[in-house]
């Protein structure tokens, strides 16, 4: 089972966060989420669990606890939507002959 946590410190490592969390039971993989454009820290990634009953009692246990000075909120994972399809529109220049 997969868990949200939200408000992590900017210099939360994954293994800090791991750490954090093996108090509640065994975690199987942990990532925290980077921007794409300055590979740094958007304050939030997951933890996920190979028993749910862990995964339960990190939420119970974890959820408004302090992390580096943070803070952070634990919540069960929602499911990644589909992303649309950008279109990028044109605009003719009302000027411009073409």
């Amino acid at each position: 089972m997969k868990l949200f946590v939200g408000n992590l410190n900017w210099d939360t490592t994954e293994e800090m966060l791991k750490s954090h969390f093996e108090t509640a039971g065994d975690v199987s993989s942990v990532k925290i989420i980077l921007d794409r454009e300055t590979n740094r820290p958007r304050g939030f990634g997951f933890v996920a669990f190979s028993d749910q009953s862990d995964a339960h009692n990190a939420v119970q246990l974890l959820n408004n606890t302090q992390l580096d000075g943070r803070t952070i909120f634990v919540s069960e994972a929602k499911e990644q939507q589909p992303r649309s399809v950008k279109v990028e529109k044109t605009y003719r220049n009302p000027d411009s002959r073409y």
